[in-house]
């Protein structure tokens, strides 16, 4: 058992009582992608868990007078695919394509990134540039707190034990807007920072900077709003010897410890390094492009965001009703569980567990046409919901395309992160039938880790299938 009581409210106000009840002894939950894996690792207490993955108001991006309001629940996936995130917030685009591979974009969400307040999280150093305010709910009322306030201390926040994250507010620039995240990890996706740079700038007519900050990942105990640079910035050019100015400061801000991913002194001379690049890049106004295509999120054209149903009461030792490859399913004693294991209990034996942290992909399946990793979405979370596992790709006895060129070029080796990757691949295919290339392909897998390392074959079974009629 992974949590003691799993509540899915129909609305907000329902969600908001249910913590005023429970009060710590509950956790919210979007895309649980951070709280599953801290439940299963023994880091987070059992707590009942209140999905509001659901609610459609707390889904919503909206334009207002100001600035831009993201609500609780909007996944990594959701900035990506937004035309205002991007006009308004180019920088928060930036940094969500670092998070995690397409499957947990999917699910994860900004607010659950900002209240888990890791110091190496992707998304919090641009909120903190951009002068972004939370604003926080409870059956009370509603406060709302500048993100560098809301964030205390190392994984720790102002959240009071009856609130809620209901939205992330940025502010509109007065002026011309730049921003860029540069990330500096082991591996080009999937990877925790080593350190992280968030640089944000307005500038008037004449190329002078009007507004400045700049945050840190993975330096300090949280991340950092790097102090005084709009004192050294605001009413300057970005010269040369302004940028070795600015990024030596950063560097000095920078208190980092050594552990595996790098040392101390290492972390410090990258910050400055970093820092530099990211000023030039925003003086010439050339934008590096992502490590990943940002126009990849596993989704098929018919992907929905589903309402909650109207039950009541904890649902944790309730039966879960799904409709599994088009059929309906009924599966006893799973509601305290995973939709893995639920799954699996159910026959669907093709989905396998290779990790528990939605690191490897061997899990992936289609939740209501999006690729998830199914070890971290409980399975009350997909009651009502359709699902797809590898078992559903082939057509009776023939095979899908991308199966059969997975046998045609050897793309099958060991076979266990196989249906992972088929799933993956195949949602690929779906989501951009007029063909991919392969930066597409390989931006499709960075979820997907095969054991046998072998990607070569994967990647032309890949350009194979989307030969086959």
């Amino acid at each position: 058992m992974l949590w003691k009581e799993f509540y899915r409210p129909t609305d907000l106000p329902t969600a908001l009582q249910l913590k005023a009840d429970f009060g710590s002894a509950a956790r919210f939950i979007a895309g649980g992608t951070d709280i599953i894996v801290d439940l299963e690792r023994g880091r987070q207490p059992h707590c009942a868990l209140i999905d509001i993955s659901g609610l459609a108001e707390l889904r919503t991006i909206q334009a207002e007078a100001g600035g831009l309001r993201l609500g609780g629940a909007v996944t990594h996936a959701d900035l990506l695919a937004n035309a205002e995130v991007k006009a308004q917030a180019a920088i928060l685009v930036q940094a969500a394509i670092e998070v995690g591979a397409p499957q947990i974009r999917n699910r994860s969400s900004l607010a659950g990134n900002l209240v888990t307040a890791s110091p190496a999280a992707d998304t919090v150093p641009p909120l903190l540039a951009l002068n972004a305010t939370v604003e926080l709910a409870s059956v009370r009322g509603s406060r709302q707190l500048l993100v560098r306030d809301f964030i205390t201390g190392f994984r720790k926040v102002a959240l009071a034990d009856d609130e809620i994250v209901r939205s992330i507010f940025i502010p509109s620039a007065e002026a011309t807007r730049r921003g860029v995240f540069l990330k500096l990890g082991l591996r080009k996706a999937q990877a925790i920072s080593v350190i992280s740079v968030s640089v944000v700038a307005e500038f008037d007519r004449t190329g002078r900077v009007t507004k400045s900050n700049i945050a840190l990942g993975s330096v300090a105990a949280t991340p950092l709003l790097v102090p005084n640079i709009e004192a050294m910035m605001v009413g300057q050019r970005l010269d040369d010897s302004l940028i070795e100015q600015v990024a030596a400061a950063a560097m000095a801000a920078a208190t980092p410890i050594s552990d595996v991913r790098g040392g101390a002194s290492y972390r410090k001379q990258m910050v400055k390094v970093y820092t530099t690049r990211a000023l030039r890049y925003l003086r010439d106004d050339k934008i590096p492009p992502p490590s990943a295509d940002p126009t990849i999120f596993l989704q098929t054209p018919a992907a929905t965001v589903r309402n909650p149903t109207a039950t009541t009461g904890d649902l944790s030792g309730q039966a879960v009703e799904l409709t599994v490859n088009g059929q309906p399913i009924t599966i006893l004693k799973a509601g305290d569980t995973v939709l893995l294991y639920a799954l699996r209990q159910a026959g669907f034996v093709g989905s396998k567990e290779g990790c528990f942290e939605g690191e490897c992909g061997a899990c992936t399946v289609l939740l209501d046409g999006r690729a998830v990793n199914s070890c971290l979405v409980p399975a009350q979370t997909a009651h009502g919901g359709q699902v797809k596992t590898v078992e559903g790709l082939a057509n009776g006895d023939r095979l899908h395309p991308l199966q059969q060129s997975f046998v045609n070029e050897g793309g099958v080796q060991c076979g266990y992160c196989t249906p992972g990757l088929l799933m993956a691949g195949a949602t690929l295919l779906e989501e951009r039938p007029d063909g991919a290339d392969e930066w597409q392909c390989r931006s499709a897998l960075v979820g997907n880790l095969c054991r046998c390392t072998g990607y070569g074959k994967v990647l032309t079974a890949m350009a194979q299938a989307q030969t086959i009629n």
